[in-house]
């Protein structure tokens, strides 16, 4: 273990040449950045969930409630033992050939099996009230820690002058600023991260779980090596954005369509200027060029800025869905989709009872269109989830 440990800090790793960990030891005149204090943001996520379940509970819903938003959740399927046991134990996306055994079977058209199946999928889902209160909570979050970053990054020289990032690195003092403000970040990421699997499930699942792995390991990177002037930058920058989409869901919720697209087109400029245009301008200019000017490269050094370019790599994915969003809710008058974050659900058709006689044009492709507005940012026809 203890050769583990000895490889996995290698200094000629982590640190420029030439600098040690015993260099960037706590003294009485500087404080630097330790590995041991990012411990603390485990227990500090889980007090972080905690504080937002009661957010949720007390302070997010009685204000959806107000706002009367829908408590219910998706219409349950009717009970019906074959087609559970098939959708439990086998599919709960059965192709053609077992849609047509069913409905043999069962003495039922196909149309019907599929609107059964569609709304056993979609009675698993929360209710638009539950959205709410989550995308409440992610929006308050959001807004106080982008305050707090602008409030003090406002007062410091490297947001004026990115080279400051780099003049005197790694011996760079840690202040009490940056270290809460990493801290409540890294805690908030990683209550992000284990929540993913009892949230909300969203379509983009694998793309947010990639993205707080890289955020995450971001934060742990530029903590640990000292880049911390620049990870304030980049957590600030990131911040912004999110703060108006969180908006825009709970304006969507509460059916303020107006507001909900303005936010929306707010949010779209705002992210695709910040992440196509400030990030790779301000940003990685500063860490690819500016740093290798000032104080040269190292193996830490290349690994911080793949998760950097990485991190452009989502932002670029990301701003392709807000276009075709854009364009979608040009063409509609209004916006369709939040097809960076939401889910992809649809409502059904009609509530009729199974029918006992069938059609003779069965629909048997599982791609009907439907309308509602679960999991987008407002109402509109869309195929049903695949």
């Amino acid at each position: 273990m203890a050769g583990i440990l000895a490889w996995f800090w290698n200094e000629r790793f982590w640190l420029p040449h030439n600098v040690t960990w015993a260099d960037l030891k706590n003294t009485d005149e500087a404080t630097f950045p330790q590995a041991e204090d990012l411990y603390l943001a485990c227990p500090l996520a889980f007090c972080i969930f905690m504080v937002r379940l009661l957010f949720e509970r007390f302070i997010a819903r009685p204000c959806g409630v107000g706002l009367k938003i829908q408590a219910n959740g998706p219409q349950k399927a009717q009970p019906n033992a074959i087609l559970e046991k098939v959708f439990t134990a086998i599919t709960k996306h059965p192709d053609e050939k077992r849609l047509e055994g069913l409905s043999k079977q069962l003495d039922w058209d196909v149309r019907t099996i599929q609107r059964w199946f569609r709304q056993r999928r979609n009675q698993e889902k929360p209710s638009t009230l539950a959205r709410f209160c989550e995308s409440m909570w992610r929006f308050t979050f959001y807004l106080y820690i982008f305050t707090y970053g602008v409030r003090f990054l406002k007062k410091t020289p490297w947001l004026w002058n990115t080279k400051e990032c780099w003049y005197n690195y790694p011996y760079q003092p840690l202040t009490v600023d940056i270290h809460y403000y990493y801290i409540l970040e890294l805690s908030f990421y990683l209550s992000l991260l284990f929540s993913q699997f009892t949230d909300i499930r969203r379509k983009d699942f694998l793309i947010m779980f990639l993205h707080h792995l890289a955020t995450i390991s971001l934060i742990t990177f530029s903590y640990v090596n000292n880049m911390a002037r620049v990870g304030t930058l980049v957590m600030c920058l990131h911040d912004a954005a999110d703060v108006l989409i969180e908006a825009a869901k709970m304006a969507n919720y509460a059916k303020c369509q107006i507001l909900c697209n303005l936010l929306f087109a707010m949010f779209a400029t705002l992210f695709i200027s910040s992440r196509l245009a400030v990030y790779p301008v301000w940003i990685l200019n500063t860490t690819l060029f500016e740093s290798w000017d000032i104080v040269g490269p190292y193996p830490s050094w290349w690994v911080f800025n793949l998760l950097l370019i990485l991190l452009q790599l989502l932002h670029s994915y990301w701003s392709y869905l807000i276009v075709k969003t854009a364009f979608q809710a040009i063409s509609k008058g209004k916006v369709s989709k939040d097809d960076c974050s939401d889910i992809e659900s649809s409502s059904d058709e009609d509530d009729s009872p199974p029918a006992k006689q069938k059609p003779h044009n069965s629909t048997t492709n599982g791609t009907n269109k439907s309308h509602g507005t679960n999991g987008y940012l407002t109402g509109a026809s869309y195929p049903d989830e695949h």
